[in-house]
């Protein structure tokens, strides 16, 4: 089989190799040279550099119009090229999920809609020129969120106190998001109402629409308090037939129907209420949490999902003397410009035997500039392992209250110090 994977997350995050053979298909990895320098040296494929200045689709298609080849699967497993994935498909007739199906599963506008057509309850909003051009009140009052609908990481997201104050700050250009500020991309944000309870995401596999794999947890903190500048972790938890019936409701009314998916839920008063859903892998260490839990490596199995190849008699059995994880990650892009010099109170958390992995940020490293997840670039990631949700509740509330971060000022590069 002919294959062509638009190669964004690094390599070492997929492991392609666990999920598709690399000497049975002819691979072909189109990114950019950042991208394509995490490809293991050894690995049989084909490499292709693209400039990374335009959307991947466009460099792909003229790419492709100059050196025409012949692909029997266009795949990407980053949450911020699945479309331009389904645009080369159409344009050159492959067979997967096409835009009209990839899109519901990356606006948030029409995921709501179609969740909440299928009777299931969301939060009520609507798009921001809608909401700025409404004559009358909104469908809700209190705390309203600002959001973009196709964002990531909560980036851009703001939480005011009420509609009124939302429109005032967004009328009058003080957001703080440049783009709003300056009167353009409204139609690229929508507003909803803020709905109050623990934060839940479900990982999984499905497969000709039917769920194989299921892991439930619940956040400590949030992805806005992450962006802010807060540590986030999640632990893993039960999940009831209700609530695995309510996921597979949800994946069927935004059509995620092959791959893996990433579904985040409030819930209030007992009842779930949907927040959004990704066809893709969740971020930070969702995949080994799962992995550790399950044996099961999802985007292995993605891979092999999407290459047509039966999944369900291949899953490996659940280890032996189940234990729940969790993941932990520390942020660094709220200090950018500074240097990190190590943290304060982590001694006790980094020996405890309940720690299973522990990654922490090379003394003297650059802080990142960016909201990161990822090892290697923010302060601190992990996995903890317990007896009872409770338990890993527990050690990463203890580890949040007690670890401080310490770092400098990034020292003037040479060119800065010495004048010219």
């Amino acid at each position: 089989m002919k294959i062509l994977v638009l190669h964004r997350v690094p390599y070492f995050k997929i492991e392609y190799h666990r999920g598709m053979s690399h000497d049975r298909h002819d691979v072909t990895y189109f990114g950019t040279d950042q991208a394509l320098a995490t490809l293991p040296p050894g690995l049989r494929c084909d490499r292709v550099s693209r400039p990374g200045v335009r959307p991947v689709f466009e460099e792909a298609r003229e790419w492709l119009a100059h050196r025409p080849r012949d692909f029997d699967r266009i795949i990407s497993l980053s949450e911020y090229e699945l479309l331009d994935a389904a645009l080369l498909r159409e344009h050159l007739g492959v067979p997967g999920a096409l835009p009209a199906q990839v899109v519901l599963a990356r606006d948030k506008v029409l995921m709501k809609q179609a969740v909440g057509d299928a009777g299931l309850r969301v939060p009520r909003f609507l798009p921001l020129p809608r909401f700025l051009e409404g004559d009358g009140p909104t469908p809700w009052r209190g705390r309203t969120v600002l959001k973009p609908h196709r964002g990531a990481s909560s980036e851009d997201v703001l939480v005011f106190d009420s509609p009124p104050l939302a429109a005032a700050a967004i009328r009058e250009g003080r957001t703080g998001i440049a783009r709003l500020d300056a009167g353009e991309g409204r139609e690229d944000f929508q507003v909803e109402e803020f709905v109050s309870g623990p934060i839940r995401h479900f990982d999984g596999l499905v497969q000709g629409g039917e769920v194989l794999v299921l892991s439930a947890s619940e956040y400590v903190n949030t992805c806005l308090q992450y962006a802010q500048g807060h540590p986030l972790g999640s632990f893993q938890i039960g999940c009831s037939d209700e609530m695995r019936a309510w996921v597979a409701r949800v994946l069927a009314a935004v059509r995620i129907e092959d791959g893996s998916f990433h579904l985040e839920a409030i819930v209030q008063d007992g009842e779930p209420v949907f927040l959004e859903v990704g066809n893709r892998v969740g971020g930070a260490d969702v995949v080994a949490a799962v992995e550790l839990a399950t044996g099961v490596h999802l985007p292995s199995y993605e891979l092999r999902a999407l290459l047509g190849e039966p999944v369900a008699d291949m899953l490996p059995e659940p280890p032996a003397g189940r234990r729940r994880y969790g993941w932990f990650a520390y942020p660094g892009h709220h200090l950018a410009g500074g240097e990190y010099l190590g943290l304060e109170g982590e001694a006790v958390f980094r020996d405890a035997p309940s720690v299973v992995a522990w990654n922490e940020l090379p003394v003297g490293a650059p802080l990142p500039g960016h909201i990161t997840y990822q090892t290697g670039e923010t302060v601190l990631t992990g996995i903890v392992a317990g007896g009872t949700p409770e338990a890993v509740r527990d050690w990463m509330t203890g580890l949040f209250d007690s670890l401080s971060v310490r770092t400098r000022p990034a020292a003037p590069a040479l060119s800065e110090r010495v004048p010219a």
